[in-house]
């Protein structure tokens, strides 16, 4: 029974995380055991680099932040200035299973939108080191990254943060901590694209269940909550034809959040293209909403 379902959901990965959870409670296995499995299944790590990879971008250049509180380890990223020199800089966070080989076509994109963009591997994933991650490790690597992106640009006002899917909820995190400093604007805002409320809401979304999901997951990547807190504009974009995070998540995301805010809908959008099915507006919404791309 266990393995049908596992067939029936292997194309869906927030199932993973609740089938992993189930498997845990029925063999009795220990809350370690059950966690280090659930992250697993949770960011389903591909080795190597993905069939559409076509190399690195000509002007990329690849960095290695260090993490102090983790001796050796660190952090691989690639860093893409534009072309202009009074151009915004963004930190890119993505989401499970592909490392940056696997982001390398959303990168480009936003880097033709006008963006410096400063893109990390969490630990575990491509040529970052460490182990398997964690909620904790990749929100830990994520204000990491955002520290060295302050050094390659240090005006705030043009500072942005971006999250792809489950990078969303690292985006959203990271977004909160950096509001809740004192003193100067935190950063000129935050940009979240086909990501969800809460783990355990789009595990049961999906799942179609009335299992206690929330109960049997350890990761919670809990947006909803957090982004009240946000302070700065917030962007939310996300295709009506996802089939993997219905595009309600981000209409409550936009409803939680604080204004300024936009919502951006992107018909007939997937989880993965809406950013070049909707490049026209995608670059309106960045224009009404953080005055980019504005001429004069």
């Amino acid at each position: 029974m266990l393995n049908a379902m596992l067939t029936r959901i292997r194309s869906k990965w927030v199932l993973f995380v609740v089938i992993a959870g189930i498997a845990g409670v029925l063999s009795a296995a220990g809350r370690a055991q059950l966690a280090q499995k659930e992250r697993e299944l949770l960011f389903r790590i591909e080795l190597g680099t993905p069939s559409w990879y076509g190399g690195l971008p000509a002007g990329v250049q690849e960095l290695h932040l260090a993490v102090p509180a983790a001796g050796p380890q660190r952090i691989h990223a690639w860093w893409w200035p534009a072309r202009s020199r009074n151009a915004p800089a963004l930190l890119y966070l993505h989401g499970s299973r592909w490392n940056l080989t696997g982001q390398a076509r959303r990168i480009e994109q936003l880097h033709e939108f006008g963006f410096s963009v400063l893109a990390i591997d969490y630990r575990g994933f491509g040529q970052s080191t460490g182990d398997l991650p964690s909620e904790q490790t990749v929100y830990e690597d994520a204000r990491i990254a955002w520290g060295r992106l302050a050094e390659l640009e240090p005006d705030a006002g043009r500072r942005f943060i971006y999250g792809h899917s489950l990078g969303g909820a690292v985006a959203v995190d990271l977004a909160v901590a950096l509001s809740t400093r004192h003193g100067g604007v935190p950063a000129a805002g935050l940009i979240v694209e086909s990501s969800f409320t809460t783990l355990a809401d789009a595990a049961a979304a999906v799942a179609d269940t009335k299992l206690p999901i929330r109960w049997l997951l350890s990761q919670k990547f809990d947006s909803v909550d957090k982004i009240a807190g946000v302070r700065m504009p917030v962007l939310l974009v996300h295709g009506t034809n996802d089939r993997y995070v219905p595009a309600s998540f981000s209409e409550q995301l936009y409803a939680a959040a604080a204004a300024p805010k936009k919502l951006l809908l992107i018909d007939g959008g997937s989880h993965n293209n809406s950013m070049r099915t909707g490049s026209n507006e995608y670059r309106k919404a960045l224009r009404e909403l953080f005055g980019l791309g504005r001429k004069g």
